[in-house]
């Protein structure tokens, strides 16, 4: 890489992580792609960003995509190009960004998995004996009562949780973006439970909710490797993830309610586009009880 190409590439990475505080794990994600993007470019005799036009930008990604990458990997390399390229534009370093008329081909949507309310209910209320199942089931309870993600469950503090009120405050995303969400009976019970033998396991200075066997705070790796091993030993078909419990909770409550409003704001969705993933999800439910129960819904042998 040119060093033009590669003191802007550190420059804006610097900038990610000490302005908008982006993760270690997306900035080493920005900077292989980006690495990957300026190699072609300088191979094509490009020797700074300034050179790069429209043309180049679409050449890559129909390279990349001869090569096998998918769509949702074009569109994130196309998406790391043009954040560069908008940060040199807002120095003054460019006069247009040219990735912004650039398209990657669509990715075609994949819906989610979810478990029926039966598996759910079987997870759930599972034999829990010794303080670290109760803690997990304490875990699972919250996750499907409350639809969390894995970032925030693993960042509950146990100041975030208010029994009484029913309620628990979770952090996501930049910044720490804030919401409140309903903790059901079942939950709060569970944790409750789980309250009462927490001082056992942790240590004095932890604020964390869930702890591990050493006292500290329980990490998104750890609650990933539980829920497997729960998953596992109940004789689940398929192996059991946090965000299936999280896309559960949306699609069961969709389901009942017919609320989309109401299930984007407890999601913490900033679109309801990403929402209304989960109403096609409730159509297949429908469609097959129809195709299973109609008389004429279906030739039959």
């Amino acid at each position: 890489m040119t060093p033009a190409l590669e003191a802007a590439l550190d420059a804006y990475l610097r900038q990610l992580r000490d302005q908008r505080r982006v993760s270690p794990h997306t900035l080493d994600a920005y900077r292989r792609d980006l690495t990957r993007i300026a190699c072609f470019f300088q191979a094509r005799g490009v020797m700074d960003w300034g050179q790069v036009d429209e043309t180049a930008i679409r050449l890559y990604l129909r390279q990349r995509h001869e090569a096998g990458a998918g769509p949702a990997t074009l569109q994130r390399e196309l998406s790391a190009l043009r954040g560069l390229l908008n940060h040199l534009l807002r120095l003054r370093r460019l006069e247009a960004n040219p990735a912004e008329r650039v398209r990657a081909p669509k990715k075609a949507r994949k819906l989610p998995e979810v478990l029926s309310v039966d598996e759910v209910a079987a997870l759930v209320e599972a034999e829990a004996v010794t303080p670290l199942e109760r803690r997990d089931r304490a875990m699972w309870e919250l996750f499907y009562s409350s639809g969390l993600r894995l970032g925030e469950l693993a960042a509950l503090d146990c100041g975030d949780l208010d029994l009484a009120g029913g309620e628990v405050r979770v952090r996501h995303g930049k910044g720490g973006k804030e919401r409140l969400v309903p903790v059901g009976h079942c939950a709060r019970r569970a944790l409750q439970h789980w309250l009462g033998i927490r001082p056992r396991l942790a240590a004095a200075d932890e604020a964390a909710l869930f702890v591990n066997r050493f006292g500290r705070r329980l990490g998104r790796r750890g609650v990933q490797q539980r829920l497997a091993q729960w998953g596992r030993r109940l004789g689940f078909q398929q192996p059991l993830h946090p965000h299936l419990l999280r896309h559960s909770f949306a699609s069961h409550l969709l389901e009942t309610s017919g609320d989309l409003r109401a299930v984007q704001e407890l999601l913490g969705h900033a679109d309801i586009a990403t929402t209304q993933i989960y109403t096609h999800l409730d159509f297949q439910h429908l469609a097959s009880v129809y195709d299973n129960a109609h008389p004429r819904a279906k030739r039959r042998n």
